[in-house]
């Protein structure tokens, strides 16, 4: 009897809670499927510990679950030879050497499938956990660059940089599914100007450097709104601003209410390494894309086609109010947004390569 194709999927969240997970390689799932794949994912939290992973206070608890998880990746070792690939997503374990992982690889010669989407090897902790900084070890992202098989980097900065521990690196785009998830085009409100944004509170500190601009262009425009999507809600002395809790079931329709996106971002390594998931929901729906010139966002957006790159607070100004009182401009801009993602940011142009990754 032909012996089964299996993949272990190592993940630090569980399934279809983390937009990092879902978009990168969550959504392949069924292509894995039908190429012949099992899969197998074992996360480091569970559900439970998710949920206050980033909530303050808690610490008992969430060093319990910390706990749990590091005994859960030891336990990988009585299962992992029933796999022909272990697939680790961002870390192995949040702290520590991964020593477990060293055993994978060196003793039971598993190839490791390594991928990650931040640069984080960057030291960069949620505020709410400051009491843990001291545990991560951040060089761990080297480590496991050095071990794998292969690399999958979600843009060219994160390629350069694994570049320098290991040969077989390969470019994988954050994605989105464009049949089947995002797969609307907004109808434009001629009535309402809605300015959006999404995200979690990890990157909601962006969007500081927007709340002046925004003071003066809600002063100017009755029919201007500002919705900010994200897991926690904000506390800004914004007229305009409409706060809407970020939900799967309605993410979709939240993000067809606006008229544009933004994704404001500070000139440093750490946003080097972002992949533009923002802009690309934005684009997928539709929806221009307003954003930071940095990294890969001066290569997802094409100036004044699908969006704009805005550098200082004049040129962001400027290119909101020039969306606001022109609207054959802003009706343009959208009709070209999904043909832009299509042929590299979109699952189906994606898959071959993904799955390329296990051959």
């Amino acid at each position: 009897m032909k012996q089964s194709k299996r993949i272990l999927f190592v993940t630090p969240y569980p399934f279809d809670v983390a937009p990092s997970q879902r978009f990168r390689f969550e959504q392949f799932f069924q292509a894995l499927t039908e190429a012949g794949w099992q899969y197998v994912q074992k996360p480091f939290w569970n559900r439970y510990g998710w949920t206050i992973l980033y909530a303050k206070g808690k610490y008992l608890q969430k060093g319990f679950f910390l706990l749990l998880g590091i005994i859960k990746r030891y336990f990988l070792l009585f299962s992992v030879c029933r796999y022909h690939y272990v697939f680790v997503h961002r870390e192995f374990s949040p702290i520590g050497f991964p020593l477990t992982l060293w055993i994978i690889t060196k003793l039971f010669k598993k190839k490791i499938i390594y991928d990650f989407d931040d640069a984080i090897w960057i030291p960069n902790v949620s505020d709410n956990n400051r009491w843990f900084r001291f545990l991560k070890t951040n060089d761990n992202t080297e480590w496991l660059i050095r071990w794998s098989y292969r690399v999958s980097c979600g843009n060219h900065y994160l390629k350069n940089y694994a570049s320098q521990y290991n040969q077989h690196i390969y470019y994988i785009p954050t994605t989105l599914d464009m049949e089947h998830h995002h797969n609307r085009e907004r109808a434009l409100n001629k009535n309402e100007f809605i300015l959006g944004w999404t995200g979690t509170h990890s990157t909601i500190r962006y969007l500081q450097f927007l709340i002046p601009i925004i003071q003066k262009i809600e002063k100017k425009y009755t029919h201007f709104r500002f919705y900010v999507i994200s897991d926690q809600p904000v506390n800004w002395s914004l007229e305009s601003l409409i706060y809407i809790p970020w939900s799967k079931s309605t993410e979709i329709d939240d993000l067809l209410k606006f008229s544009i996106g933004v994704m404001p971002l500070e000139h440093d390594p750490w946003s080097e390494g972002k992949c533009g998931f923002k802009a690309l929901q934005y684009l997928s729906l539709g929806i221009p894309a307003l954003v930071s010139p940095v990294g890969v966002n001066t290569h997802i957006i094409q100036q004044g086609v699908n969006g704009f790159l805005c550098q200082t607070p004049d040129e962001w100004e400027q290119c909101i109010e020039q969306l606001i009182n022109n609207v054959d401009l802003l009706e343009q801009i959208s009709r070209n947004t999904r043909k832009s993602m299509e042929l590299e940011f979109s699952t189906q142009a994606v898959k071959p390569n993904f799955l390329s990754l296990f051959s």
